[in-house]
């Protein structure tokens, strides 16, 4: 976890406001989503088999470790996990070494956090070589922390990266929302006990008590999330 505000800032004054947002990166800020697939399709071709499309959306937004995993059984390919996950990280590595594409709405829903004083954080799945590659883009001070999915024990699904934002920033999981593209990110969101925006990337996810779907992140912004904060769990 790295971290560039001290927590002690953004200490909860007994208020039931937002406190905090926390942002999955790939296919939510960023659209990378369908670098990794990318990746991984010239991997295996390289190791001599032909992913199948429709495996596709059963990797897409989940740890390195489980896509890695599922890849190598479905494929048979004679290959380790920690193989493969250097081999998926250096070729994505230079995919968005080449630039990364924000989604529609990003930069201004960053920008708009930062100007309300909302302590924000990156959560995301990926190692942290890869995240740090991203914020060079993104503004490694627009977010008071970021989360790689390499530096907790039990990444997503497992709620354990938002419990470990919400403690880095001082917040209750309860007054925090989190952006979502996957129904994984989803999951491990919810498990933490946020309010969840999903905005989906690749495959559809369904809207649920304290959880919104939007289209894109052009229909989010701080009221937007402040309302989804304030409304009962039902609603």
């Amino acid at each position: 976890m790295t971290s560039t505000v001290p927590a002690s800032l953004f200490r909860a004054n007994g208020s039931s406001a937002l406190q905090a947002v926390f942002l999955d990166m790939d296919g939510t800020l960023v659209d990378t989503e369908g670098f990794w697939w990318d990746a991984e399709v010239e991997v295996f071709a390289d190791l001599g088999h032909r992913l199948d499309e429709a495996w596709r959306d059963v990797v897409v937004g989940g740890p390195m470790t489980r896509s890695a995993g599922y890849l190598i059984e479905a494929t048979g390919a004679d290959i380790t996990l920690e193989e493969l996950t250097v081999l998926l990280n250096e070729k994505f590595e230079q995919r968005i070494d080449q630039g990364v594409p924000l989604m529609p709405g990003a930069d201004r829903l960053l920008t708009e956090l930062a100007r309300h004083d909302i302590p924000t954080a990156l959560v995301s799945a990926s190692h942290r070589r890869i995240i740090d590659r991203v914020l060079a883009s993104l503004g490694r001070d627009r977010f008071a922390l970021s989360i790689a999915g390499d530096e907790v024990a039990r990444t997503k699904p497992h709620p354990e990266p938002y419990l470990t934002a919400a403690r880095g920033v001082g917040a209750e999981p309860a007054l925090c929302a989190v952006v979502e593209d996957t129904a994984t990110g989803v999951a491990a969101a919810e498990a933490a006990g946020c309010r969840v925006v999903a905005v989906p990337s690749v495959a559809p996810i369904a809207p649920s008590a304290g959880r919104v779907v939007v289209r894109s992140l052009e229909e989010v912004d701080v009221p937007f999330l402040r309302t989804l904060i304030a409304s009962p769990r039902g609603h």
